[in-house]
Parts: C-alpha cells; structure tokens; sequence
C-alpha cells in the first residue's frame, strides 16, 4: 500500500459524533477488506489466474460505508467498482472468488463475470454491462416496497458517465412521479473510461440534476468513509418514515484504469497525485490513530485476520475444478422451470366477444387471480388505454394495481423485473408494439438473460399492440415480432381468435418467464366469436390445426389465420391443413412435422417483411428435419421488405394478402 506523509494525510477531515470505537474500528475492518481483495486480485491477474478485473481502489468508502448505512434486508444494486458492497454484506469470500474465476460454484455458473449478478439472500441485484438498468429495476423493488406496506429504502450506484444515460432520467422520472423511496447514488469519478466529465456532461454538478426532477439532493465528500455513512444513514432513516426518492452525489476519483487493461495515461499526473492524497483507507487509518483507537499491533493484527480470510477462500475456489459444458444444463437454464396446469373452460355459458373485449376479459381475470398482479402503461388507468383494454380497471382494482406511467419504457419494464424480484407478476402495455424499441435494453438484455445468468425469473408479460391494415403508418403499424424471436430467455405468443386471446394471455400471466404477448390491433373489433366466461388457459407451445386437408400446408399466425380462410373460402377445390401457430417461441414442432409429412407441401404466411422474418426460421427447420417428406420447396408470403406505408393503396400492396393467393395455387401445381 502506497504510504503518505502526515501532512498529505491531513486532506479528509472526519467526525466522529457520537460513533463509539467499536463502531469505528468496525468501519475500518469493512473498508480495509475489499481493499486487501483489490490488491490481491491485481496480483493474480498478473499472474494469469484471473482473466479481468475493474478496480475500486481510491473509492471504497462509498460501497463501504453506503452498505453499513442500510439495513442488511434492504435491497443494494452496485455498479462492478462496488466489491465493499458485497464483502459489507458478509457474501462468502469463495463463492465471489469462484464468481472471478468463471467456475461453477460462483453465482452464475461461469456465464458471467465479476458482479453481474445478483445474491437474494444477502439482497443485493446486480448489473448488466449496460449502464442504467439497473436504476429502473430499484425502482421496481422500491415500488414492492411501497405496496407490501413496508418501511424500506432501496439503494442503487451509478457512475458519472452513466447519468448521461436515458435510463438515468427515466428512473428518476418513474421516482419522483411515484415518490418511490430509492437512493440514486453518483460515483463521480472524474472518468467515465478515458472520457474526462467535461466531454460527458456541461452542468456543474450532477446533483443539480435530481433538482431539474424535483428531489432532494445532497453533494458529498465519497471518499470521507463518515460522512458517507452518516449521510446515508440519516437519510435511509428519514426515508423509512417518509417515502421519497434522494439522489446523492458522491465525490471521488477512480486511481486505476476503467478496468486494468485500459491503464491511466490518459489522466494528468498532477491530478493523480492529488488524489492519493485523499485516500480513503489511509486517511481513515490516519484519524483512527490520532483517536488513539488504532495501533500498529492492532492494524497488523487486523490485516492478518483478512489475509488468512482471504487466502483460505483462494485456496478453496483455486481447488474447485474448471467447468465443463453440458449443453442440457445450457439449455435447461434459459428458461424458469415451469409445467402448467392447463386449465379447461368449465361447463358455463359462452358470451359473443370482440377480440379487445377477451383480452380486457382475460386481464381482469388475471387481476382477480393475482392479488400481486400490477398492470403498467402509458394512459392505462381512468383512460383505459388508447385501445380501452384496462377501461374500468381502476375502479375494481385501484391505482396502486392498475398505474399510470410516464414515457419511460425503459424505466418501466425495469420496474417490472424490480417487481418480480418482490414476488409479484407485473403486465406492461405498450401503447403501440412499435413503441418497445424504447424498452429493447431492458427486454432483452435485462429480463431475457436475468434466469440463465443467476436464476432470477422475470416474471413480467409484455402487452404489444402490433400490425398494419389500419393506415397508421411506419410508426404505429410494424410487425416486429422477430426482433424477440431470436432472443433466448423470452417467449413469443400471438393469438389469432379471442378465445385464444384470452386463454393465452392466462397462461402468459401464470408463467413465470418473460413473455412479449402480441396482439394484432386490425382484430381487436373486427372479429367475434363465442368465448367461455370462465376462467380458462390455453398452453403456451401449441399449435392449433384451424381446418384439415390433404393438398397443402398452411402455417400461419395472427391475420395470417383470418387471410388464409377468405382465400380458402374462395377455392373451395383446395383441402388445406391450416395451423396456426399461436405461439412462435417456442414453436410446435411437432404440429409442424405432422402436417409436412401430411401433405408434403407448405407456405408459410406473416404479415412480417419476408427477410429475418419467423417464416425463414421455421422454413430452415422444415428444410433441415423433415426434407425427405416435401414434394415441393417451402414457400414464404410476407410483407414487402419496406417501412409500412400509410397510403391504402401503399399498405395493401405492402401485406401479402393479395399475393397469397397466387403463391397458394403456384406451389399446390408444382
């Protein structure tokens, strides 16, 4: 460790108040450890013995004394500086080294690195590599909270660089308009990688930036270890009384490189050695002997108890064997396990319902199923949404189930995943498929992978209002299916009928995965038919033979269904086998290898743009599994490989509806 004189050491100025020595000899052990794992861990990496590591060293006052500040079940969510965080919480030394080591027995099973991950028990969630997220998911926990009755805070880290991102303003927006009680917690370490604040931000002070969104505020000194847990510790108190969110800026200064490879060259040396001065742990080691508290003997003593922690939980994790790959696990991880009880329509009355009204239907049935339920989105609440799917949902289930949010996708669809960390199921809407693009961070970064990468379900379904065929446009009107068809983690649903609607959107409620439910806007009013009142599901994964036939296939799905029938209608000589697929992921395979085998014939037909669509992927798999049972090569009919046109005249030519037929009576003459 670097010495400093006397003098250099005079830069921090503490107070004890009221602290007893125990408590401030405590304070010691906790901010000494992770600097001792610190420097350990340099060590090995230049030995080879680990592949990465992204320092803290010159900032661990602020994990350190942060954590002590908050009770040990109140929820954390640290940045990958933040190891005092989890060595505070009492985290088992090996598991973490197992966690550095990509072995089995760290908290992700070698998927992840360093704290890209969570640790229930000790009720800390960690990061994705994309900065912010994890803002919005303590929104979320924060939101449990406040409906479990409970006097919690819920604290999360960000950097400097990372307040420039959109899911910073979000968060803080969702906060504030919720009176959430979250601690937003700024390391501003004068660096995000190599780019200095000045190129990151023009304001002055970030702290101004939790004012512009009308919250309390407090600048600090983050490598004085007292004053951060002093601060913190006030305001985690006052906010168990008083639910609101506080962002608290804390001042320091990164002494290594973004991570170690990156080095410091591009820092002024002159700033560099004035930061040494401030050092968090030998300044407060400095104070504590000025106290009389600390003693050589006693720091010698004290280091050899971390030291033989730390070396003991080497030996162990460096003795755990390598893992080795099984592709079954792999796969089996993706998903949270889950065997549904499907449950069959009673034997009561059916009612006449438009497409919307079972999705309203299925809905409200979830709600009053759930008690733990939360519907979010965009003018959900007294509105109903701009498709009144949730009109009269406030009234029955009140606004803390049913809310209002702000335009943060991002934000929001954290605030789900915060959620289920809590225990509850959350439905968020969208107000236009189209609009998820503001969300695709959180949606496939954050809730796809969370299972596969430390076990965490996100048991979140995502409400998609999707389609053409009404002249909205470019904006309001895409398929965009495929973008999560291809994400491992979630699951796709697309119901054709309303009883399907409504059947599907129980099961996607009752699953404990991410599910993106899309709903084809063109069929909500157009389209009844008789729909059980009970409540009923209908399994994920399933196919439905529509009509049978022996000439051709015809796989579909959405308006696929409801186009392929007119044409059908209209060539009463063609005996088609129609399926629709229901759900896209995971698809029925089987189903698909019945009616190829059947007919030896298929056309795939989505309202997609034909390039990447769901149509390549399930032909691929026609084409690779069940070739020696065609008769002829697998047809695709889609959308033109455009932005859908407003125009009618534009958005006909552009769906494949016209075309189909053509293509239809084409491959049945091959």
């Amino acid at each position: 460790m670097t010495e400093l004189s006397d003098e250099a050491l005079m830069m921090i100025s503490y107070n004890r108040k009221k602290h007893s020595d125990k408590q401030l000899l405590k304070l010691y052990r906790s901010l000494l450890k992770p600097r001792m794992i610190e420097e350990k861990m340099l060590l090995l990496l230049r030995q080879g013995k680990i592949s990465k590591w992204f320092s803290g060293i010159g900032q661990e006052a602020i994990a350190v004394g942060a954590t002590l500040a908050m009770a040990k079940d109140e929820f954390i969510l640290p940045m990958h500086r933040n190891l005092g965080v989890f060595t505070s919480r009492q985290v088992p030394l090996e598991r973490l080294f197992l966690q550095f080591q990509g072995k089995y027995g760290g908290y992700t099973k070698g998927r992840d690195r360093s704290f890209h991950f969570g640790d229930i028990e000790h009720h800390i969630v960690g990061m994705i590599s994309h900065l912010g997220p994890q803002m919005g998911v303590a929104d979320g926990i924060a939101l449990a909270h406040i409906l479990k009755k409970e006097n919690k805070a819920t604290l999360v880290f960000t950097g400097e660089g990372g307040t420039s991102e959109g899911d910073f303003h979000e968060s803080l927006n969702v906060a504030a308009v919720w009176n959430l009680p979250v601690i937003f917690l700024i390391e501003n370490n004068g660096y995000g990688l190599s780019t200095p604040k000045n190129e990151q931000f023009i304001c002055e002070h970030l702290v101004d930036k939790g004012k512009g969104y009308g919250m309390e505020a407090h600048q600090i000194d983050g490598n004085n270890l007292l004053e951060v847990y002093d601060t913190l510790n006030t305001l985690v108190t006052s906010i168990r009384k008083k639910p609101r969110p506080v962002l608290v800026e804390c001042m320091t200064f990164r002494m290594r490189g973004h991570e170690e490879a990156s080095g410091t060259k591009y820092v002024p040396q002159q700033l560099m050695d004035e930061w040494a001065k401030k050092d968090p742990v030998l300044n407060y080691e400095h104070f504590l002997r000025a106290e009389n508290i600390l003693t050589d003997e006693l720091i010698d003593s004290i280091r050899q108890d971390i030291k033989i922690e730390i070396d003991s939980a080497l030996d162990l994790a460096f003795a755990s064997p390598d893992i080795e790959a099984d592709t079954s696990s792999e796969l089996h991880d993706v998903y949270v396990p889950h065997t549904p009880t499907i449950t069959a329509p009673g034997s009561g009355s059916k009612t006449e319902k438009r497409f919307v009204d079972a999705v309203s239907e299925g809905l409200r049935a979830g709600m009053e199923k759930f008690d733990q339920l939360i519907v979010m989105g965009q003018d959900i609440a007294e509105y109903g949404g701009v498709f009144k799917v949730t009109q009269g949902f406030v009234k029955a289930f009140g606004r803390e189930r049913v809310r209002n949010t702000p335009l943060c996708e991002s934000a929001v669809i954290g605030t789900a995943l915060g959620l289920s960390i809590r225990g509850f199921k959350s439905v968020v809407e969208m107000q236009f498929a189209d609009f998820v693009s503001c969300g695709f961070n959180q949606i496939v970064n954050n809730l796809a992978k969370v299972h596969y990468r430390w076990g965490q379900g996100a048991d979140v379904v995502v409400r998609m209002p999707t389609g053409a065929g009404v002249g909205a446009g470019p904006f309001h009107s895409q398929s965009n299916e495929a973008w999560f068809f291809h994400t491992p983690g979630l699951k796709v649903v697309y119901p054709s009928t309303p009883t399907d609607a409504k059947g599907l959107l129980l099961a996607s409620i009752e699953d404990p995965n991410p599910v993106m439910f899309f709903e084809h806007k063109a069929l909500y009013r157009s389209i009844t038919e008789a729909v059980p009142e009970d409540y009923y599901t209908v399994e994920i994964g399933k196919a439905n033979m529509v009509r049978e036939g022996e000439d051709i296939s015809i796989i579909t799905y959405g308006t696929g269904v409801h186009w392929a029938l007119e044409v059908l209608k209209d060539l009463p000589d063609v005996q088609a086998d129609m399926m629709d697929l229901r759900t896209l992921m995971p698809f029925d395979r089987d189903a698909i290898g019945e009616t190829v085998k059947k007919t030896g014939k298929v056309i795939i037909l989505h309202e997609d743009t034909l390039i990447g669509g769901i149509g390549a992927e399930i032909s691929a798999y026609i084409s690779e599994h069940l070739f020696e049972f065609l008769d002829a090569p697998v047809k695709r009919s889609a959308s033109l490989d455009t932005p859908v046109p407003f125009a009618k005249s534009l958005e006909d030519n552009f769906l494949p509806k016209n075309r189909f037929r053509e293509q239809l009576l084409e491959l049945i003459g091959y």
